[in-house]
């Protein structure tokens, strides 16, 4: 058993990481052998995703000293696992949703991003949102696009109008 001062740590240190996180992903993994979690650790960490088993009771500590994902508090029940996340929101529900095809556990919990609450109903929702990278592809791409267009107009364009002048001054000679 830890000691006070532990818990404190373990509290603490918890606050930091929920102070800069994007989202958080809870997973129920009851059920679940040794050997199925470390597989399962090793499929979120494939994509720099942590997967910890905190105790719930400092996590709801933590959760209530940083005052952030206060919708998420009455999931961190059970066996519980977390995924604290900065950043992309959307890949830890990809890679959920991908093991739980094949694996069927573990239970998908809930997940918080930013003031939002996902149940266990929305994993198909999360999982079809798009990831930054994603978003800034698309983006890049609309912009590219129109330039594309007039460049690829003007190029045809020119190449008409070089032929009919070329055309007209065939027919003049």
């Amino acid at each position: 058993m830890a000691t006070l001062a532990e818990k404190q740590e373990i509290v603490k240190n918890l606050v930091d990481e929920l102070k800069d996180a994007d989202a958080i992903y809870l997973t129920n993994f009851k059920g679940m052998s040794v050997a199925e979690l470390n597989d399962l650790r090793g499929e979120f960490r494939k994509n720099n995703i942590p997967y910890k088993v905190y105790n719930n009771t400092l996590f709801r500590r933590a959760l209530t000293e940083v005052g952030k994902f206060e919708g998420i508090v009455d999931h961190t029940v059970n066996e519980t696992a977390y995924s604290i996340i900065k950043g992309d929101a959307a890949t830890p529900a990809k890679v959920l949703k991908k093991y739980l095809k094949d694996k069927k556990k573990p239970e998908f919990k809930a997940a918080a991003i930013e003031e939002d609450v996902y149940t266990q109903e929305q994993l198909d929702v999360l999982a079809a949102m798009k990831t930054k990278e994603e978003v800034i592809g698309d983006i890049i791409g609309l912009l590219l696009s129109p330039i594309s267009n007039v460049v690829g107009g003007l190029q045809s364009q020119g190449s008409n109008i070089a032929g009919a002048v070329k055309t007209i001054a065939e027919k003049e000679d």
